[in-house]
Protein backbone atom coordinates (compact mmCIF):
# COMPACT_ATOMS: atom_id res chain seq x y z
CA UNK A 1 0.00 0.00 0.00
CA UNK A 2 1.02 3.56 -0.53
CA UNK A 3 0.51 7.23 0.46
CA UNK A 4 -1.57 9.59 -1.50
CA UNK A 5 -2.03 13.11 -1.17
CA UNK A 6 -4.24 15.04 -3.42
CA UNK A 7 -5.67 18.75 -2.75
CA UNK A 8 -5.43 22.30 -3.41
CA UNK A 9 -4.03 24.93 -2.05
CA UNK A 10 -3.85 28.75 -1.54
CA UNK A 11 -0.75 27.94 -3.38
CA UNK A 12 -2.18 27.28 -7.16
CA UNK A 13 -6.13 27.57 -6.43
CA UNK A 14 -8.49 30.67 -6.88
CA UNK A 15 -10.06 31.75 -3.44
CA UNK A 16 -13.69 31.44 -5.08
CA UNK A 17 -12.37 27.49 -5.83
CA UNK A 18 -11.18 27.26 -1.73
CA UNK A 19 -14.50 28.72 -0.33
CA UNK A 20 -16.40 26.14 -3.09
CA UNK A 21 -14.35 23.05 -1.39
CA UNK A 22 -14.07 24.33 2.23
CA UNK A 23 -15.31 21.48 4.36
CA UNK A 24 -16.87 21.48 8.04
CA UNK A 25 -16.55 18.65 10.31
CA UNK A 26 -19.63 16.93 9.11
CA UNK A 27 -18.74 17.14 5.08
CA UNK A 28 -15.23 16.30 5.69
CA UNK A 29 -16.25 12.92 7.16
CA UNK A 30 -18.40 12.50 4.39
CA UNK A 31 -15.87 12.95 2.06
CA UNK A 32 -13.80 11.07 4.18
CA UNK A 33 -16.31 7.93 3.66
CA UNK A 34 -16.94 8.71 0.28
CA UNK A 35 -12.90 8.37 -0.65
CA UNK A 36 -13.34 4.51 1.70
CA UNK A 37 -16.24 3.97 -0.56
CA UNK A 38 -13.56 3.18 -3.39
CA UNK A 39 -12.29 -0.51 -3.41
CA UNK A 40 -8.76 1.01 -3.86
CA UNK A 41 -8.25 3.30 -0.88
CA UNK A 42 -7.89 1.36 2.78
CA UNK A 43 -7.63 4.53 4.74
CA UNK A 44 -8.35 8.49 4.64
CA UNK A 45 -8.63 11.62 6.27
CA UNK A 46 -9.68 15.28 4.75
CA UNK A 47 -7.61 18.29 6.39
CA UNK A 48 -9.56 21.49 5.44
CA UNK A 49 -8.32 24.88 6.66
CA UNK A 50 -8.93 28.47 5.55
CA UNK A 51 -6.30 27.71 2.85
CA UNK A 52 -6.30 23.72 1.59
CA UNK A 53 -8.49 20.66 1.53
CA UNK A 54 -6.42 17.86 1.19
CA UNK A 55 -7.02 14.13 1.24
CA UNK A 56 -4.88 12.00 2.57
CA UNK A 57 -5.32 8.28 1.33
CA UNK A 58 -3.68 4.44 1.90
CA UNK A 59 -3.72 3.65 -1.51
CA UNK A 60 -4.06 -0.01 -2.89
CA UNK A 61 -3.24 1.22 -6.44
CA UNK A 62 -2.29 4.29 -7.45
CA UNK A 63 -4.32 5.61 -10.41
CA UNK A 64 -7.45 3.81 -9.15
CA UNK A 65 -7.08 5.94 -6.08
CA UNK A 66 -6.28 8.94 -7.88
CA UNK A 67 -9.22 8.93 -9.86
CA UNK A 68 -11.82 7.96 -7.15
CA UNK A 69 -10.41 10.91 -4.40
CA UNK A 70 -10.95 13.38 -7.33
CA UNK A 71 -14.27 12.28 -8.10
CA UNK A 72 -15.33 11.69 -4.28
CA UNK A 73 -14.19 15.52 -4.01
CA UNK A 74 -15.54 16.87 -6.59
CA UNK A 75 -19.12 15.00 -5.63
CA UNK A 76 -18.85 16.30 -2.23
CA UNK A 77 -18.20 19.82 -2.38
CA UNK A 78 -20.87 19.88 -5.61
CA UNK A 79 -17.89 21.28 -8.15
CA UNK A 80 -17.45 19.94 -11.77
CA UNK A 81 -14.34 18.10 -11.89
CA UNK A 82 -13.50 19.92 -14.78
CA UNK A 83 -12.84 22.83 -12.87
CA UNK A 84 -11.08 21.22 -9.71
CA UNK A 85 -8.82 19.42 -12.04
CA UNK A 86 -6.58 21.76 -13.35
CA UNK A 87 -6.00 23.02 -9.70
CA UNK A 88 -5.13 19.78 -7.94
CA UNK A 89 -2.22 18.65 -6.75
CA UNK A 90 -1.04 15.09 -6.13
CA UNK A 91 2.00 13.93 -3.95
CA UNK A 92 2.61 10.30 -3.89
CA UNK A 93 4.83 8.36 -1.12
CA UNK A 94 7.89 10.27 -0.25
CA UNK A 95 6.72 13.54 -1.14
CA UNK A 96 3.57 13.04 0.79
CA UNK A 97 5.15 12.22 3.67
CA UNK A 98 7.27 15.33 3.00
CA UNK A 99 4.03 17.17 2.26
CA UNK A 100 2.78 15.99 5.12
CA UNK A 101 5.41 16.89 7.86
CA UNK A 102 5.53 20.53 6.06
CA UNK A 103 2.43 21.42 6.55
CA UNK A 104 1.78 20.36 9.97
CA UNK A 105 4.84 22.70 10.66
CA UNK A 106 3.28 25.54 9.18
CA UNK A 107 6.17 25.75 6.17
CA UNK A 108 3.63 25.19 3.71
CA UNK A 109 0.71 28.46 5.14
CA UNK A 110 -0.43 31.57 3.95
CA UNK A 111 1.25 32.94 7.01
CA UNK A 112 4.08 30.54 7.12
CA UNK A 113 5.05 29.04 10.51
CA UNK A 114 1.36 29.71 11.88
CA UNK A 115 0.86 27.13 14.82
CA UNK A 116 -2.77 27.30 14.20
CA UNK A 117 -2.40 24.41 11.83
CA UNK A 118 -1.17 22.20 14.65
CA UNK A 119 -4.64 22.26 16.20
CA UNK A 120 -6.30 21.97 12.69
CA UNK A 121 -4.35 18.11 11.72
CA UNK A 122 -4.58 17.19 15.22
CA UNK A 123 -8.72 17.63 15.00
CA UNK A 124 -8.60 16.25 11.55
CA UNK A 125 -7.42 13.13 12.90
CA UNK A 126 -8.93 12.37 15.73
CA UNK A 127 -12.05 12.60 13.36
CA UNK A 128 -11.14 10.05 11.56
CA UNK A 129 -10.33 8.08 14.54
CA UNK A 130 -13.30 8.30 15.88
CA UNK A 131 -15.36 7.28 12.53
CA UNK A 132 -12.76 4.53 11.96
CA UNK A 133 -11.70 6.05 8.65
CA UNK A 134 -7.91 6.09 9.61
CA UNK A 135 -5.28 3.08 10.14
CA UNK A 136 -1.97 1.97 11.45
CA UNK A 137 -0.37 3.66 8.70
CA UNK A 138 -1.66 7.54 8.27
CA UNK A 139 -2.18 7.37 11.84
CA UNK A 140 1.46 6.92 12.05
CA UNK A 141 2.14 9.16 9.76
CA UNK A 142 0.09 12.04 10.69
CA UNK A 143 0.65 11.64 14.41
CA UNK A 144 4.85 11.48 13.20
CA UNK A 145 4.13 15.24 11.39
CA UNK A 146 2.65 16.52 14.81
CA UNK A 147 5.88 15.59 16.77
CA UNK A 148 7.85 17.06 13.84
CA UNK A 149 5.75 20.45 13.87
CA UNK A 150 6.08 20.81 17.33
CA UNK A 151 9.77 20.22 17.30
CA UNK A 152 9.80 22.80 14.55
CA UNK A 153 8.55 24.95 16.75
CA UNK A 154 10.35 24.82 19.51
CA UNK A 155 13.74 23.98 18.51
CA UNK A 156 13.60 26.59 15.34
CA UNK A 157 13.13 30.13 15.57
CA UNK A 158 9.60 30.01 12.72
CA UNK A 159 7.65 31.58 15.38
CA UNK A 160 9.06 34.77 14.82
CA UNK A 161 8.32 35.47 11.43
CA UNK A 162 4.79 33.65 11.40
CA UNK A 163 3.02 36.51 11.10
CA UNK A 164 -0.49 35.11 11.47
CA UNK A 165 -3.58 36.37 9.53
CA UNK A 166 -4.80 37.99 12.50
CA UNK A 167 -1.60 40.39 13.12
CA UNK A 168 -1.85 41.05 9.07
CA UNK A 169 -5.27 42.02 9.36
CA UNK A 170 -4.52 44.50 12.15
CA UNK A 171 -1.37 45.77 10.57
CA UNK A 172 -4.52 46.81 7.69
CA UNK A 173 -6.77 48.06 9.79
CA UNK A 174 -4.68 50.49 11.62
CA UNK A 175 -3.31 51.87 8.32
CA UNK A 176 -6.84 53.34 7.86
CA UNK A 177 -7.87 53.71 11.62
CA UNK A 178 -4.73 54.39 13.52
CA UNK A 179 -3.53 51.96 16.35
CA UNK A 180 -5.98 49.63 18.34
CA UNK A 181 -5.78 51.35 21.07
CA UNK A 182 -9.05 52.67 22.45
CA UNK A 183 -10.62 51.27 19.18
CA UNK A 184 -13.97 49.01 19.98
CA UNK A 185 -13.54 45.53 18.21
CA UNK A 186 -16.10 43.17 17.69
CA UNK A 187 -15.07 39.60 16.74
CA UNK A 188 -17.50 37.78 14.85
CA UNK A 189 -17.12 33.49 15.32
CA UNK A 190 -15.69 32.36 18.66
CA UNK A 191 -13.74 28.99 16.88
CA UNK A 192 -9.86 29.11 17.26
CA UNK A 193 -9.28 32.02 15.20
CA UNK A 194 -12.20 34.30 16.78
CA UNK A 195 -10.42 33.12 19.98
CA UNK A 196 -7.00 34.26 18.80
CA UNK A 197 -8.57 37.18 17.44
CA UNK A 198 -10.09 38.80 20.40
CA UNK A 199 -6.63 37.68 22.22
CA UNK A 200 -4.29 39.46 20.14
CA UNK A 201 -6.29 42.75 20.45
CA UNK A 202 -7.29 43.00 23.91
CA UNK A 203 -3.29 42.69 23.81
CA UNK A 204 -2.48 45.18 21.61
CA UNK A 205 -4.78 47.37 24.00
CA UNK A 206 -8.24 47.60 22.25
CA UNK A 207 -10.83 50.36 23.87
CA UNK A 208 -13.61 47.10 23.96
CA UNK A 209 -13.46 43.63 22.14
CA UNK A 210 -17.32 42.26 21.78
CA UNK A 211 -17.67 38.44 20.37
CA UNK A 212 -20.06 37.33 18.43
CA UNK A 213 -21.24 34.16 18.03
CA UNK A 214 -24.50 31.17 17.31
CA UNK A 215 -23.57 29.73 20.34
CA UNK A 216 -24.07 32.39 23.11
CA UNK A 217 -22.07 30.15 25.73
CA UNK A 218 -18.64 29.76 23.24
CA UNK A 219 -18.59 33.51 22.83
CA UNK A 220 -19.19 34.41 26.75
CA UNK A 221 -16.13 31.73 27.00
CA UNK A 222 -14.00 33.68 24.64
CA UNK A 223 -15.26 36.77 26.18
CA UNK A 224 -14.37 36.26 29.44
CA UNK A 225 -10.78 35.31 29.04
CA UNK A 226 -10.03 38.80 27.58
CA UNK A 227 -12.61 40.50 29.87
CA UNK A 228 -14.96 41.43 26.68
CA UNK A 229 -18.63 41.07 26.54
CA UNK A 230 -20.63 38.87 24.35
CA UNK A 231 -23.58 39.30 22.13
CA UNK A 232 -25.85 36.40 20.27
CA UNK A 233 -25.62 36.38 16.43
CA UNK A 234 -29.14 37.86 16.33
CA UNK A 235 -27.75 41.19 17.59
CA UNK A 236 -25.32 41.44 15.22
CA UNK A 237 -26.61 44.56 13.37
CA UNK A 238 -26.53 46.62 16.52
CA UNK A 239 -23.05 45.66 17.78
CA UNK A 240 -22.02 46.70 14.13
CA UNK A 241 -22.85 50.01 14.65
CA UNK A 242 -20.66 50.32 17.75
CA UNK A 243 -17.35 48.79 16.44
CA UNK A 244 -14.85 50.53 14.49
CA UNK A 245 -13.15 47.31 13.39
CA UNK A 246 -14.82 44.08 12.69
CA UNK A 247 -12.86 41.08 12.61
CA UNK A 248 -15.07 38.03 11.01
CA UNK A 249 -13.98 33.54 10.75
CA UNK A 250 -17.18 31.69 11.90
CA UNK A 251 -17.20 29.33 9.31
CA UNK A 252 -20.73 29.43 7.63
CA UNK A 253 -21.32 28.32 4.67
CA UNK A 254 -23.31 31.29 3.69
CA UNK A 255 -22.74 35.29 4.34
CA UNK A 256 -23.13 36.60 7.79
CA UNK A 257 -22.39 40.44 6.96
CA UNK A 258 -24.18 41.71 4.15
CA UNK A 259 -23.43 44.88 2.69
CA UNK A 260 -26.87 46.05 3.96
CA UNK A 261 -25.94 45.37 7.75
CA UNK A 262 -22.57 47.60 7.10
CA UNK A 263 -24.48 50.49 5.25
CA UNK A 264 -27.29 50.46 7.78
CA UNK A 265 -24.17 50.48 10.73
CA UNK A 266 -22.25 53.40 8.60
CA UNK A 267 -25.11 55.64 8.74
CA UNK A 268 -26.26 55.02 12.64
CA UNK A 269 -21.83 56.12 13.15
CA UNK A 270 -22.40 59.81 11.13
CA UNK A 271 -19.39 58.97 8.59
CA UNK A 272 -17.08 57.21 11.19
CA UNK A 273 -14.90 54.56 9.27
CA UNK A 274 -15.08 50.84 9.67
CA UNK A 275 -12.23 48.33 9.04
CA UNK A 276 -13.82 44.42 7.99
CA UNK A 277 -11.58 41.85 8.57
CA UNK A 278 -12.71 38.80 6.77
CA UNK A 279 -10.36 35.95 7.96
CA UNK A 280 -13.11 32.95 7.06
CA UNK A 281 -13.26 30.80 3.95
CA UNK A 282 -16.06 30.65 2.78
CA UNK A 283 -16.15 34.53 3.09
CA UNK A 284 -18.22 35.51 5.97
CA UNK A 285 -18.07 39.74 4.52
CA UNK A 286 -20.36 40.48 1.33
CA UNK A 287 -18.10 41.39 -1.37
CA UNK A 288 -20.09 44.35 -1.76
CA UNK A 289 -19.16 46.16 1.24
CA UNK A 290 -15.90 47.02 -0.49
CA UNK A 291 -17.69 49.28 -2.44
CA UNK A 292 -19.35 51.17 0.56
CA UNK A 293 -17.71 54.55 0.99
CA UNK A 294 -16.47 54.19 4.65
CA UNK A 295 -16.07 51.17 4.83
CA UNK A 296 -12.74 48.81 4.30
CA UNK A 297 -13.05 45.05 3.78
CA UNK A 298 -9.69 42.94 3.59
CA UNK A 299 -10.12 39.73 2.58
CA UNK A 300 -7.73 36.42 2.48
CA UNK A 301 -6.56 37.36 -0.75
CA UNK A 302 -5.02 41.01 0.42
CA UNK A 303 -3.35 39.52 3.82
CA UNK A 304 -2.06 36.44 1.32
CA UNK A 305 -0.45 38.81 -0.90
CA UNK A 306 0.93 40.75 2.31
CA UNK A 307 2.49 37.54 3.93
CA UNK A 308 4.02 36.30 0.95
CA UNK A 309 7.77 37.52 1.37
CA UNK A 310 7.49 35.13 4.86
CA UNK A 311 8.93 32.11 3.21
CA UNK A 312 12.04 33.47 2.09
CA UNK A 313 13.29 35.00 6.17
CA UNK A 314 16.36 32.49 7.04
CA UNK A 315 14.06 30.90 9.88
CA UNK A 316 12.17 28.73 7.17
CA UNK A 317 15.38 27.82 5.75
CA UNK A 318 16.43 26.13 9.24
CA UNK A 319 13.08 24.46 9.79
CA UNK A 320 12.78 22.94 6.38
CA UNK A 321 16.39 21.23 7.04
CA UNK A 322 15.06 20.10 10.47
CA UNK A 323 11.62 18.38 8.70
CA UNK A 324 13.98 17.02 5.75
CA UNK A 325 16.11 15.27 7.99
CA UNK A 326 13.11 14.31 9.93
CA UNK A 327 11.34 12.58 6.80
CA UNK A 328 14.44 10.87 6.57
CA UNK A 329 14.51 9.17 9.52
CA UNK A 330 11.10 8.29 9.05
CA UNK A 331 11.73 6.73 5.94
CA UNK A 332 14.44 4.64 7.13
CA UNK A 333 12.03 3.72 10.41
CA UNK A 334 8.61 2.85 8.17
CA UNK A 335 11.80 0.59 5.58
CA UNK A 336 12.96 -1.03 8.52
CA UNK A 337 9.58 -2.13 9.79
CA UNK A 338 8.47 -3.54 6.23
CA UNK A 339 11.69 -5.59 6.10
CA UNK A 340 11.03 -6.75 9.95
CA UNK A 341 8.16 -9.61 9.18
CA UNK A 342 10.03 -11.53 6.51
CA UNK A 343 13.09 -11.27 9.15
CA UNK A 344 11.14 -12.48 11.64
CA UNK A 345 9.14 -15.25 9.71
CA UNK A 346 12.71 -16.48 8.41
CA UNK A 347 14.07 -16.52 11.67
CA UNK A 348 10.90 -18.66 12.84
CA UNK A 349 10.98 -21.18 9.69
CA UNK A 350 14.67 -21.78 10.83
CA UNK A 351 13.71 -22.11 14.20
CA UNK A 352 11.05 -25.42 13.38
CA UNK A 353 13.55 -26.72 10.50
CA UNK A 354 15.79 -27.39 13.61
CA UNK A 355 13.47 -28.46 15.91
CA UNK A 356 12.19 -31.45 13.32
CA UNK A 357 16.03 -32.48 12.11
CA UNK A 358 16.80 -32.86 15.95
CA UNK A 359 13.44 -34.47 16.23
CA UNK A 360 14.43 -37.09 13.80
CA UNK A 361 17.85 -37.38 14.87
CA UNK A 362 16.83 -38.37 18.71
CA UNK A 363 14.42 -41.03 16.96
CA UNK A 364 17.73 -42.43 14.77
CA UNK A 365 20.23 -42.15 18.16
CA UNK A 366 17.71 -43.26 21.35
CA UNK A 367 21.29 -43.66 23.15
CA UNK A 368 22.18 -40.16 23.63
CA UNK A 369 22.00 -38.59 27.06
CA UNK A 370 20.59 -35.24 27.63
CA UNK A 371 23.93 -33.53 27.76
CA UNK A 372 25.12 -34.58 24.51
CA UNK A 373 21.25 -34.11 22.89
CA UNK A 374 22.12 -30.46 24.29
CA UNK A 375 25.58 -30.07 22.98
CA UNK A 376 24.29 -31.05 19.36
CA UNK A 377 21.24 -28.52 19.37
CA UNK A 378 24.15 -25.92 20.43
CA UNK A 379 25.90 -26.65 17.34
CA UNK A 380 22.37 -26.98 14.81
CA UNK A 381 21.16 -23.70 16.35
CA UNK A 382 25.43 -21.86 15.94
CA UNK A 383 25.32 -23.15 12.01
CA UNK A 384 21.73 -21.72 11.46
CA UNK A 385 22.53 -18.43 13.19
CA UNK A 386 25.63 -18.08 11.16
CA UNK A 387 23.78 -19.00 7.87
CA UNK A 388 21.42 -16.10 8.59
CA UNK A 389 23.58 -13.82 10.28
CA UNK A 390 24.42 -11.53 6.74
CA UNK A 391 21.32 -11.82 5.11
CA UNK A 392 19.61 -10.77 7.82
CA UNK A 393 22.31 -7.89 8.44
CA UNK A 394 22.07 -7.17 5.16
CA UNK A 395 18.55 -6.70 4.41
CA UNK A 396 18.52 -4.37 7.34
CA UNK A 397 20.82 -1.91 5.97
CA UNK A 398 19.39 -2.05 2.62
CA UNK A 399 16.46 -1.60 4.10
CA UNK A 400 17.85 1.93 5.81
CA UNK A 401 18.88 2.76 2.16
CA UNK A 402 15.18 2.18 0.95
CA UNK A 403 16.05 -0.80 -0.93
CA UNK A 404 15.17 -3.36 1.38
CA UNK A 405 11.19 -4.29 0.21
CA UNK A 406 12.88 -6.29 -3.31
CA UNK A 407 15.78 -8.07 -0.94
CA UNK A 408 12.46 -9.44 1.57
CA UNK A 409 10.98 -11.11 -1.27
CA UNK A 410 14.29 -12.23 -2.67
CA UNK A 411 14.68 -13.58 0.68
CA UNK A 412 10.93 -14.69 0.86
CA UNK A 413 11.48 -16.43 -2.38
CA UNK A 414 14.52 -18.47 -1.16
CA UNK A 415 13.48 -19.33 1.55
CA UNK A 416 10.20 -20.31 0.24
CA UNK A 417 8.66 -18.80 2.94
CA UNK A 418 4.84 -18.84 3.63
CA UNK A 419 3.42 -15.38 2.76
CA UNK A 420 1.04 -16.50 5.24
CA UNK A 421 3.39 -16.60 7.80
CA UNK A 422 4.97 -12.93 7.00
CA UNK A 423 1.48 -11.50 7.12
CA UNK A 424 1.13 -12.59 10.78
CA UNK A 425 3.68 -10.54 11.84
CA UNK A 426 3.67 -7.72 9.30
CA UNK A 427 1.81 -5.16 11.82
CA UNK A 428 4.20 -2.13 11.66
CA UNK A 429 5.33 -1.50 15.84
CA UNK A 430 4.34 1.78 16.79
CA UNK A 431 7.13 4.62 16.42
CA UNK A 432 8.60 5.70 19.50
CA UNK A 433 6.36 7.85 21.63
CA UNK A 434 3.28 7.40 19.58
CA UNK A 435 0.43 7.95 21.01
CA UNK A 436 -2.13 4.91 21.39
Amino acid sequence: MSLVVLGLSHHGAPLALLESVALDGASATALEEAVLASEHVTEAVVLSTCNRTEVYAEALTFHGALVDVTNALASVCGVDRSELQPHLYVHYEDRGICHAFTVAAGLDSMAVGEAQILGQVRRSLSRAQRHGHVGPALNGLLQQALRVAKRVHAETQIDLVSGSLVQAGLTRAEAVLGGIGDLSVLVVGAGGMGALAAATVARQGAGAVVVANRDPDRARSVAERVEGSAVPLTGLADALVAADLVISSTGARGQVVTADHVAAALAARGGRPQVYVDLALPHDVDLAVADLSGATRVGLAELGEDLAEAGSAPQVAVANELVTAEVAAYLVQRSAQAVAPTVTALRARAGELVDAELARLERRTPGMDDAQRAEVRRAVERVVDKLLHTPTVRVKELARDGQGGSYARALSELFDLDPRDVSLVSAPPSLPGEEA
